[in-house]
């Protein structure tokens, strides 16, 4: 079993520290707080805030997934150079059905040479 980065492990003085490292990693999950049932909305998750993610042969982003709760939802892969070869901020849209019940999205990254991330929990209420 891989070991899963997440912000909430790391004490706020290394976050300082470490603050380009984490958000270049870090995935965010974007998407309304409220969605309609049965209805399809965007959820984007997007790599870092402030600095870009390298696009190197051996150092890229190279899945991202989005889950509810234990549900993979979707899943995308990059190779390397997808990008360009230049750092970006990686993100990817994918466009969810809302189930009857209200959720609990994570975006879970993998970067090829820093391992599993995992973002925080984002509510969305279904109505």
């Amino acid at each position: 079993m891989p070991r899963v980065f997440k912000a909430i492990d790391i004490d706020k003085e290394q976050k300082e520290i470490m603050k380009d490292y984490l958000d270049r990693h870090m995935p965010h999950v974007i998407c309304a707080d409220e969605v309609k049932k049965g209805k399809i909305f965007r959820v984007k998750v997007r790599m870092g805030e402030n600095y870009p993610h390298p696009d190197d042969h051996d150092h890229y982003i190279s899945t991202i997934q989005l889950w509810n709760r234990e549900t993979l939802l979707a899943e995308t892969k990059y190779s390397s150079g997808a990008y360009g070869n230049k750092p970006v901020n990686v993100e990817v849209d994918f466009f969810i059905n809302a189930p009857d019940v209200s959720m609990n999205l994570t975006a879970m990254a993998v970067c090829t040479k820093h391992g599993l991330w995992q973002s925080e929990e984002k509510p969305v209420k279904v109505i």
